[in-house]
């Protein structure tokens, strides 16, 4: 139910310009809490696989049923990793698709931000980070994307380890795509993925791949104002588990609920604890799931490696989540109620 917006409330600033930041939004407005966004400028990835599971999260939140209806399905994934001797077919579905297409389909209707001299709260969804914040990061890989020609119209995905990274390649279904080398994986020497290939254009830059998080991730100031850290200006996965778009969305969603539930009358305080240990609990259950990926890729020292990084990623959380108290609330649809005793 949309409500009404409420009077004589500041407006929350949401710095942004992805999913999480849209997904803030919209749900502050459905809520009746003037937002406004200031959008800053930055490249736009040529190609993101969205899972099926995130279409439909996506859809559900911007009432979008027919959001990439029209686009074909990625319907496997073959793997070739570690020592298997043979690559595996396995089921899949998602579609590939433009960052800038994904945005242009759910933008808020709002009018940007030209000068806001006194908002409420601020949610950071890009970076730069709040003041005083600290970035955990625990790894040091680092992906390259390369626009690729291949060998057939195939649309799917294929992954393959390598002795020192791993390879993720996509196509889409009209000879092109796009390759993720992360490390010092090279298509040239691989197994599975260099016999897709025909040809690798210059490689579009490099990135960070390691997972890594802020500390802390939500404060207020001795006035009553105060801030909180969402998307990727929270969290960074690594994009071997896949989906950081549903992950945005989930983070939106919660952000948006912390805000709202502030804005009625919950103690503060309590709320941002809340919202720092769900974020914490899921980054952790993201390294959890790493760990078998790289204790399985590859023996190599590149892999001891950024596996040691991992189990630190994961001590850090454990050591973090000993100082919050069990969790207080919980998400009831879009709306942060108090959990039941």
């Amino acid at each position: 139910m949309k409500l009404s917006p409420l009077s004589g409330v500041r407006p929350v600033l949401i710095c942004g310009d992805g999913v999480a930041a849209y997904c803030c939004a919209h749900l502050l407005s459905q809520a009746g809490i003037p937002f406004l966004l200031d959008r800053p400028s930055r490249p736009r990835l040529p190609a993101i696989m969205v899972s099926e599971g995130a279409i439909k999260l996506i859809a559900e939140i911007f009432g979008r049923e027919d959001l990439f209806r029209e686009l074909p399905r990625v319907q496997t994934r073959v793997v070739l990793w570690g020592s298997a001797g043979q690559a595996h077919t396995l089921p899949h579905s998602a579609v590939v698709v433009s960052e800038e297409t994904l945005l242009d389909s759910i933008r808020p209707q709002s009018a940007e931000n030209d000068s806001v001299l006194d908002p409420q709260w601020t949610i950071f969804a890009s970076r730069p980070l709040s003041v005083g914040c600290t970035e955990q990061r625990f790894g040091s890989r680092v992906a390259r994307a390369f626009s690729v020609t291949l060998n057939s119209d195939a649309l799917g995905c294929w992954v393959e380890s390598t002795p020192d990274g791993w390879l993720f390649l996509v196509g889409s279904g009209s000879g092109e795509g796009w390759l993720l080398a992360v490390g010092d994986a090279d298509a040239a020497r691989s197994r599975l993925i260099g016999k897709q290939i025909r040809d690798i254009a210059q490689s579009r830059g490099k990135f960070p791949a390691f997972p890594r998080i802020v500390d802390p991730l939500a404060g207020m100031n001795a006035a009553g104002d105060g801030w909180l850290a969402c998307g990727t200006a929270a969290l960074a996965f690594d994009p071997i588990c896949g989906d950081g778009t549903a992950h945005a969305v989930r983070e939106g969603i919660l952000a948006a609920a912390v805000i709202r539930a502030i804005h009625d009358g919950a103690d503060a305080d309590k709320v941002l604890t809340h919202y720092e240990s769900r974020l914490i609990v899921g980054f952790q259950r993201h390294l959890t799931n790493c760990v078998a990926f790289y204790l399985t890729g590859g023996n190599g020292a590149w892999w001891h490696t950024e596996l040691n990084s991992i189990e630190r990623g994961i001590s850090w959380c454990k050591e973090k989540m000993s100082t919050f108290p069990e969790f207080r609330y919980r998400l009831n649809g879009q709306v942060l109620e108090p959990a039941l005793a």
